[in-house]
């Protein structure tokens, strides 16, 4: 894989200014060169799509990103030269490495105390066919501030590239961050990401994911209370058809005492497609007085579709409320009788069952001038005959 060579890197490197961070992109890179390329035989990457993946089809490109938003004159600072390098980030990955060797960096610092209203979005799209793309999200938010930030992420659907998305979130004390990723990669890219967010004490945290688009996509999303009594939050909507697989595995992890965590993750399959949740709650010894709860649940939409749920827990202390939830099935077939009992076909039941077990997950996301083109796209991915669509 010469495209990802720390010879590679240093003329990569080269497109940034100072040269950024070259000592440790080489070293990250000869990190990936020396690692055993992952298999589905590992833990980690077991039932994904992994050993589909030939790294020779593609090339290493800086990432296209659009930021829009920013308001003039509070304090915020945007740029590509904050030390993002951060040893509190784990690499959880050879592909977490190779995002530190190529990374597109953009960074947004929000002062403490302040406040912004309207949400900041960051766009990324595809350079183009073959190319894979690195961007990392780096968001620093200072006390008592608060922000909403979108990232968007698309391509063509005939295009063949791959994205390898970071984020990392720091927050200060009190401070209140909202957070939403947008998946609408086309049918023939993939996405392997890996999210992470550090919560200070008595801060706030959403991490939200609407996941429609790509071949494979795949989301690794670790939320740590770090400070006493923080909250963290993690929701996504997913909905995968034809062969498309999406693939999710979270993290809660609770290193403060007083903390709580909440996660609800719903998803749809259809046609031949794929996919799986495997979560993980953690409490610490130091995490007393700490609630978490987890909940996945996935609807299998037709006979070829399949999905798979693994929830966990690994609790070291007492005095702690946790629970997890998880359910993988068809419609049910009360909801459907129902409808169709009030002369409402079957397919157009379906649609109204799907957009309606997706609405508890919309309510929560952020920006909500995008709810409606999102309920929309979930809509439009639904198969429903012709003939049943005649009768909508």
């Amino acid at each position: 894989m010469s495209a990802f060579t720390s010879d590679a890197v240093r003329a990569f490197a080269e497109q940034f200014p100072g040269n950024q961070f070259v000592a440790e992109r080489v070293e990250a890179a000869s990190r990936f060169e020396a690692a055993n390329r992952p298999t589905t035989a590992e833990e980690i990457w077991r039932y994904s799509r992994i050993e589909e993946l030939d790294l020779d089809r593609y090339r290493p490109v800086r990432t296209a990103t659009a930021i829009t938003g920013v308001p003039e004159g509070r304090g915020l600072q945007v740029d590509d030269t904050f030390d993002v390098i951060d040893a509190d980030i784990d690499v959880p990955d050879l592909f977490a490495d190779l995002n530190v060797a190529f990374m597109s960096p953009t960074v947004l610092r929000v002062p403490a105390g302040t406040v912004i209203s309207e949400p900041i979005v960051v766009a990324h799209t595809s350079p183009g066919p073959g190319t894979a793309t690195f961007p990392r999200l780096v968001l620093d938010i200072g006390e008592d501030a608060e922000v909403t930030v979108v990232e968007r992420f698309s391509s063509p659907d005939d295009e063949d590239s791959i994205v390898f998305p970071l984020l990392q979130i720091r927050t200060a004390r009190a401070a209140r961050v909202k957070y939403l990723a947008i998946n609408e990669l086309g049918r023939s890219s993939w996405q392997i990401g890996h999210q992470q967010a550090i919560g200070g004490r008595d801060s706030t945290m959403l991490l939200a994911t609407v996941a429609l688009g790509g071949q494979y996509a795949r989301v690794r999303s670790e939320a740590r209370v770090d400070g006493e009594g923080a909250s963290t939050k993690q929701v996504a909507l997913y909905f995968a058809a034809d062969d498309q697989m999406h693939d999710f595995r979270t993290i809660q992890d609770h290193a403060a005492p007083h903390g709580n965590s909440d996660l609800l993750f719903k998803g749809a399959v259809q046609d031949d497609a794929r996919s799986v949740y495997t979560g993980l709650i953690r409490i610490r010894n130091e995490a007393k007085g700490t609630n978490a709860f987890q909940t996945n649940r996935t609807l299998t939409l037709s006979e070829g579709s399949w999905a798979e749920s693994v929830p966990n827990l690994e609790i070291e202390t007492n005095d702690v409320h946790c629970s997890h939830a998880s359910t993988v099935g068809p419609i049910d077939e009360d909801q459907r009788f129902y409808l169709e009992s009030r002369g409402i076909s079957s397919g157009v039941a379906e649609r109204l069952i799907v957009l309606g077990f997706f609405d508890e997950v919309l309510d929560q996301l952020p920006a909500p001038e995008l709810l409606a083109a999102l309920r929309q796209q979930v809509a439009d991915k639904l198969t429903v005959d012709e003939h049943d669509e005649a009768a909508a």
